[in-house]
């Protein structure tokens, strides 16, 4: 099994790294739909689910 297919936890995960990134980009820019979104990721990763699919869309078009 590759390390990218074993299930991550924490912020150590490819979902929790992006939405710290993300976090605090909307932070500066004081956007508290995608806070609130990042901050729904981040609590999914680190009690080990999958994040809410609406939510990840948010995280990941941020920078789109």
């Amino acid at each position: 099994m590759s390390l990218l297919s074993q299930p991550q936890t924490g912020q150590d995960g490819p979902a929790g790294d992006i939405a710290w990134s993300v976090l605090d980009a909307a932070n500066d820019l004081g956007d508290i739909v995608t806070i609130d979104a990042c901050r729904r990721v981040i609590d999914a990763n680190l009690r080990g689910v999958a994040p809410a699919t609406s939510d990840m869309a948010v995280v990941v078009g941020f920078f789109g």
